[in-house]
């Protein structure tokens, strides 16, 4: 069997000759990008075959000077004996951007949950508890059973009632409870169903009462977040970040759902996602310094898809007509069952959804930030590739989903790329030489674009004239850095020696379109939601941003573009992870578990495929902001302005 090795990762594995290149760094560990799952369509999993002969990967979306140096297309790239593979630059991925405490714009107003306040409502509540006893010895005039004495003496000391014990304490309980002379500790879990019992799942020796946490965990698509809460004082010990190892099987839901239909598919997506959450409680429990018989339960939250691929639930009728997920409510269930590394008393607790598209982490985000316990009409939007928008108060709420596409997580951009270390994150331009002046993350030479930052090359260039409301650039600026290639014109953001990939970093006009795309479903969502629902944008009280990308977004940029509907920005409010927040929050109080079942059966939802005048809005967005300026008044006085300035004529490209 041929030995490929991957460098600069130096790491090897063999494979069977025939085996593409990318299945095998698949194999390896090793991740390279592959926006379209490995059809061989979106050109990224670029390698460099430095040693050895594969047959295949030369396609028209390599230059050939790159092809002479050895660069091929890894999905199409068959390996024929022992090959020495390097992964360029632009496909490493690193989890450490994940975790860096990146500063919101100051446009943006930041939401967090304040402890004190759920003590002071009294919701501090937490679902799981540990009560001390000590307990008498039996004798021969009280010769209770074990189990019995204990339920016994939690009623007559703590007054719990309606208790029952699970079958693993009962196995272990003789041992414990006199290891430490009848001084023990019982965790007991809450119902969330009333005139339900309360569940005895651990019993410890001695006095463990101060030591009770819980993990809170969201399941994206592309990262998989954790923490570690102290359950005693409502503290987050620990949190960690890292990516869903599943990108490298696909950006999107709908490409892992065409893989779970592979044979042993579903199983390979599952150990995957699986491997991902067991390394971030890795991390998070060692940096909380916490024992894993003191957890004592899990929460978590994420999409349709990506629920049921961790439940190993077949999820392939969400992407068909008339999309219908296995279920919307998930049983609770021993974290270890599924495969999770802690304790065999802990309960994992998913939470439900609503829809094929609207999933428990939507459900996490409109809990958490308390919009269902709000008089204020709210505009919730989750941005990214599943983008999904829920509007509503108290009384009221309505979802929906929308395909937004990879646009704003660099996905479809010809030098797109996720935010990490290289990404260009903010762009400003001289409006007299139209020389850029460019930020990455990590402040280190350039190798990509980012969401954010394409949102915000997109907006100055618009105002600045150097783009039309098409998207198109003006071919009569005097500037080196717009140039055809290809028969396509882009912009020169960096120029190749300034770069880490050893090529120009350019803009190009299909990547606008891209992004004019994206925001366009983006803007239609929410528009035929309100229109759905007989209200206006001037009738929104608040707008909640959720999802990692909305902490680089700005806001005004965001707003000039289209992808936010303009109004005052003292409006916006940015949550951060709405999904892990509200896990977070249900692990903190029952409150939110009573509530969650009643809130997903308010949430009214709209397939936007199905709705008649998504379409209408969604062509009416195709524009730099959109076809009716009078919906974006700020920014025609803006360019108005621009125009008298500068004297320009009204059809100059960039204005109104």
């Amino acid at each position: 069997m041929p030995k490929v090795l991957f460098l600069p990762h130096n790491k090897s594995i063999r494979v069977h000759a025939g085996d593409n290149v990318i299945r095998a760094a698949m194999e390896a560990g090793v991740h390279i990008n592959a926006s379209c799952g490995g059809e061989g369509l979106c050109g990224k999993c670029r390698v460099i075959i430095e040693q050895g002969e594969v047959e295949g990967g030369v396609t028209e979306k390599l230059d050939p000077p790159d092809v002479a140096k050895g660069v091929r297309q890894a999905c199409l790239a068959v390996v024929k004996g022992d090959l020495v593979v390097r992964v360029p630059v632009e496909s490493a991925v690193d989890e450490s951007v994940l975790n860096m405490q990146s500063t919101p714009r100051s446009t943006a107003r930041i939401k967090v949950v304040n402890f004190e306040d759920l003590k002071d409502k009294g919701l501090f509540v937490p679902p799981v508890e540990k009560k001390y006893l000590e307990l008498p010895a039996p004798t021969t005039s009280d010769n209770l059973a074990d189990a019995s004495r204990l339920v016994s003496f939690l009623k007559l000391k703590h007054n719990e009632h309606f208790l029952e014990v699970d079958l693993s304490v009962i196995q272990k309980i003789p041992a414990i409870i006199r290891a430490d002379n009848f001084k023990v500790t019982a965790t007991l879990a809450r119902p969330v169903r009333e005139n339900s019992k309360t569940r005895i799942i651990n019993i410890q020796s001695g006095d463990t009462s101060d030591r009770n946490y819980a993990v809170a965990i969201d399941v994206g698509t592309t990262t998989v977040y954790g923490q570690v809460i102290d359950l005693k004082s409502g503290e987050t010990l620990a949190q960690y970040g890292d990516f869903n190892a599943q990108i490298s099987y696909g950006d999107d839901v709908i490409t892992r759902i065409v893989y779970t239909e592979k044979p042993g598919g579903l199983e390979k997506l599952n150990q995957v996602v699986i491997g991902t959450i067991n390394k971030v409680l890795e991390k998070i429990i060692r940096k909380a310094g916490v024992a894993l018989d003191d957890i004592s339960t899990i929460t978590l939250a994420g999409n349709t898809t990506m629920t049921q691929i961790l439940l190993k639930v077949d999820p392939r009728y969400i992407r068909l007509s008339p999309y219908v997920p296995a279920s919307i409510l998930y049983p609770p269930i021993k974290a270890s069952e599924l495969g999770m590394n802690l304790g065999d008393h802990a309960t994992a607790l998913v939470f439900p959804g609503v829809s094929s598209y609207v999933g428990g982490d939507i459900v996490a985000g409109v809990m958490g930030s308390g919009m269902y316990l709000s008089d204020e009409l709210t505009l919730y939007m989750d941005i990214g590739t599943n983008a999904e928008i829920v509007i509503g108060n108290k009384d009221w709420l309505a979802c929906a989903a929308c395909s937004a596409g990879p646009a704003f997580e660099g996905g479809g951009i010809k030098l797109g790329m996720r935010a990490t270390q290289g990404a260009i994150e903010d762009f400003s331009m001289d409006p007299v030489t139209f020389e850029p002046m460019i930020i990455t993350i990590g402040n280190v030479r350039p190798k990509g674009i980012c969401g954010s930052g394409l949102i915000i090359m997109a907006a100055t260039m618009f105002e600045m004239g150097i783009i039309d409301n098409l998207g198109k650039f003006d071919r009569d600026l005097d500037t080196p850095r717009i140039r055809q290639t290809d028969g396509i014109y882009e912009y020169v953001v960096a120029w190749s020696d300034e770069t880490q990939i050893e090529r120009d970093v350019v803009l190009t006009e299909p990547d606008i379109d891209n992004l004019i795309r994206a925001k366009g479903a983006m803007h239609s969502g929410f528009m035929t939601l309100l229109e759905e629902v007989g209200l206006g944008v001037d009738q929104i009280d608040r707008i909640i941003l959720a999802g990692g990308f909305g902490s680089y977004v700005d806001l005004e940029k965001a707003m000039t573009i289209g992808l936010l509907p303009e109004t005052d920005t003292d409006k916006v409010t940015f949550i951060g992870n709405g999904s892990l927040m509200g896990a977070r929050m249900s692990a903190l109080t029952n409150r939110i578990r009573k509530d969650v079942w009643e809130v997903t059966k308010k949430m009214t939802n709209f397939e936007l495929s199905e709705t008649a005048s998504y379409m209408d809005n969604y062509i009416a967005a195709l524009f730099l902001p959109h076809t009716d300026m009078a919906k974006f008044p700020k920014l025609k006085k803006r360019l108005d302005d621009r125009r008298k300035a500068s004297r320009l004529s009204p059809r100059r490209p960039g204005s109104a």
